[in-house]
């Protein structure tokens, strides 16, 4: 959400701050229940190097059963899930 709200410009950013504030989106990730496995992530990719928002979407990967990561980001053909899996990405 952090990285949506940044880089959405008016209104869409405001739009999406309202859906939040109305719980119409519910996030459902903490991450002070992941803080330990994002820093490992973090860590593993230091040499890319790994943000904090890019190792959360990460490990959100990790605890859902069919994710799709919606970036621009192309360090995300690098990063893994589980280790071994792929981060399945829709990059345009």
């Amino acid at each position: 959400m952090s990285e949506a709200l940044f880089l959405l410009g008016e209104p869409q950013a405001v739009a999406l701050a309202q859906l939040l504030r109305r719980r119409h989106l519910q996030l459902a990730f903490t991450l002070a229940d992941e803080l330990g496995t994002v820093l490992d992530l973090r860590a593993k990719y230091a040499n890319v190097p790994m943000s904090l928002a890019d190792a959360c979407l990460v490990r959100m990967s990790e605890t859902l059963p069919e994710p799709i990561i919606v970036t621009t980001d192309s360090d995300f053909r690098i990063y893994r899930r589980h280790s071994r899996q792929v981060v399945p990405c829709l990059l345009p």
